[in-house]
């Protein structure tokens, strides 16, 4: 709940019983935190997004070295979401509960980036460790053919990477949420959002490079040539960078123990109540969810509908539709193709570097406008976005009638048009990575309690439409020709649902109520 300290800041503290919040005990007051620590408590953030901007540009090439065909690695990133279901709202419940010395988030936080580690290792060295266990001997510059124990290998570090980025997420921004005090908790997203655009700038431009293997020349073996080396090099510096990140985070993010003193619940006969734990808590905690957070679930899922096609495909969409390459046509089609994904990488970095100095923006325009105001608009902008991904693409092969990947020309004027796209993007990328978790930290507050369940219960609304997308996207553009445009049409149609719906369901949160908890008023 809300509550106002001697200094004036609020504190939103966060209950445990139900599920949902409320019912258990109180958090002690959190100790007062300047807005420098804050900003180093979210640290960690930028670390974890630097390994996941890593793992989006290298591993997807990378794996169909292994032996993987190209469906079966469109398969292999259902991991995430499986991930999301299960794992963050089970760690969210379980920090709301934590009663560790360390506090309720930082436990979860640490394991987490342990197992990053741990699974990055192991994902950078499969082929190695492939070799170990029987691949072929030969020459990685003249064998080509299958390594199945590296790829297998690899599967299991990537999935173990994927259920540890989940790990960390849900705590860190419930961290984020609890310590924000007087600054509020979109400041504090804000905050986050900072951190992770950042650790996409830095993760971006790593994977962009082909020279660690000049700069580590021991990461060269047999079983791994220049494209693996690249990647051990880039996941080690990630591996340093994410620990110091840690280090930094657990130093200035100072926790108070949490001390359930509330009574336990007893039956009519006297008997103590046991307390549902693991996913069957989750659920009983849905049910429990704070008024309002229904909507937030439905518009959320909608927006990221709309969202994941680009996500997907946006370098793809580079390569095929913008550079008219092919990743199993000619010499010069493959060629045109790769140069699209890198132009693709680049325009990632555009859009993250616009992400990071939107995200500053995003408090005043919610205590300007409202938290609604701002969510809906930006899904309009989205639907504009993905629309003119569209209209690019067939202007770009307006003259051919066939399958628009078997366009054979490109156009300098329609590279620069989608680097501003790609920069345009990062404004409502800004507000969909802040906004609807700041909306659910302060329903969270107003019901009293429950931050990390909510927190993880949202993610359940962003991991569905990506499974929704990753099954469904390809045999949708397969049906309409093999391009991207079906996808980014959809997308469009998808964001314009979701602005419409927000209009009328999203719940309103005033200005007043809105700057109240943003600035300790009450």
């Amino acid at each position: 709940m809300v509550r106002g300290g001697g200094n004036g800041e609020v504190e939103l503290s966060v209950g445990v019983g139900g599920g949902g919040g409320g019912a258990g005990g109180p958090v002690e007051p959190p100790v007062p935190i300047s807005l420098g620590r804050l900003i180093l408590a979210g640290m960690v953030a930028g670390g974890v997004q630097y390994g996941w901007a890593l793992q989006l540009s290298l591993l997807t090439p990378y794996v169909q070295t292994l032996g993987l065909s190209h469906a079966l690695t469109s398969f292999m990133w259902l991991c995430g979401p499986i991930a999301g279901l299960v794992v963050q709202p089970c760690v969210g419940l379980y920090s709301d509960k934590c009663t560790s010395r360390w506090g309720r988030r930082r436990p979860f936080i640490m394991t987490g980036c342990v197992l990053i580690c741990i699974a990055v290792v192991i994902v950078g060295f499969s082929a190695d460790i492939g070799a170990a266990l029987g691949d072929s001997k030969e020459e990685c510059s003249l064998y080509h053919g299958p390594r199945w124990h590296a790829a297998i290998v690899y599967v299991l570090g990537f999935w173990l990477l994927d259920f540890s980025n989940n790990t960390v997420q849900g705590p860190a921004r419930a961290l984020m949420a609890d310590l924000s005090g007087k600054y509020g908790p979109s400041a504090a997203n804000s905050i986050f959002c900072s951190w992770m655009a950042l650790g996409n700038i830095l993760g971006y431009s790593s994977g962009s490079t082909d020279k660690w293997h000049k700069w580590f020349p021991f990461l060269r073996t047999r079983a791994c040539c220049e494209a693996c080396a690249n990647l051990k090099g880039a996941f080690l510096v990630a591996v340093l960078f994410l620990c110091m990140c840690l280090v930094i985070t657990l130093i200035f993010a100072k926790e108070v123990p949490y001390k359930r003193i509330a009574p336990l619940p007893t039956k009519a006969n006297g008997q103590v109540e046991v307390e549902p734990s693991g996913p069957l808590a989750v659920f009983q905690g849905i049910r429990n969810l704070p008024s309002g957070m229904p909507s937030v679930l439905l518009v959320t899922g909608l927006t990221w509908l709309s969202w994941f096609p680009f996500i997907l495909y946006d370098t793809d969409w580079m390569g095929r539709e913008i550079y008219h390459g092919d990743p199993k046509g000619t010499p010069a089609e493959a060629s045109a193709f790769q140069d699209g994904v890198r132009a693709g990488a680049f325009g990632l970095l555009l859009n993250s570097i616009i992400l990071g100095f939107s995200s500053f923006l995003i408090e005043p325009m919610c205590k300007r406008l409202g938290p609604r105001v701002v969510w809906v608009s930006s899904n309009f902008l989205v639907c504009i976005a993905m629309a003119a991904t569209a209209i690019i693409s067939w202007w770009s092969t307006k003259e051919f009638h066939e399958y628009v990947q078997h366009a054979i020309t490109a156009s300098k004027d329609i590279k620069i048009v989608c680097m501003v796209l790609f920069a345009f993007l990062g404004v409502p990328l800004a507000i969909l990575y802040s906004v609807p978790f700041a909306v659910t930290a302060q329903l969270a507050a107003n019901k009293g309690g429950g931050q990390g369940l909510c927190t993880g219960v949202l993610n359940i609304s962003i991991v569905i439409p990506q499974v929704i997308i990753a099954l469904g996207a390809g045999p949708w553009d397969q049906l309409f020709g093999k391009g991207n445009i079906p996808a980014f049409a959809a997308a469009s149609a998808f964001a314009l649902i979701g602005g419409i719906v927000g209009i009328f369901l999203l719940p309103k949160i005033s200005r007043r109520s809105f700057r109240a908890v943003s600035t300790g008023g009450h």
